[in-house]
């Protein structure tokens, strides 16, 4: 249920009301009761995600979550054969040097 913000127009008191959607708007002024009350247009609530667990890839695509799996995997693959062929030059080079 969605918060409204009400002004009077005879004595400009100015307040929220917590009401349904389907309620009519009211007319009737709490401070000097007059029918004057009118419902200001408000910006509107917007989601707000409060507290840990919340991370900006929660919601991807699936396109996008496949198109991540994929570089990952191919970044994996590469790195460990750089690791492979670094492993294999350092040990000719501590070969070298003993020699």
């Amino acid at each position: 249920m969605p918060t409204y913000d009400y002004v009077c127009e005879g004595c400009e008191h100015a307040f929220e009301l917590f009401q349904s959607i389907k309620e009519d708007a009211k007319k009737k002024c709490p401070e000097c009761g007059k029918q004057k009350l009118r419902r200001l247009i408000g910006p509107g609530a917007a989601i707000v995600f409060k507290g840990s667990g919340f991370y900006k890839t929660d919601y991807r695509s699936d396109s996008y979550k496949k198109a991540a799996a994929a570089d990952k995997t191919g970044a994996t693959a590469s790195s460990s054969e750089s690791s492979k062929s670094s492993d294999s030059t350092k040990s000719k080079e501590k070969t070298a040097k003993k020699e």
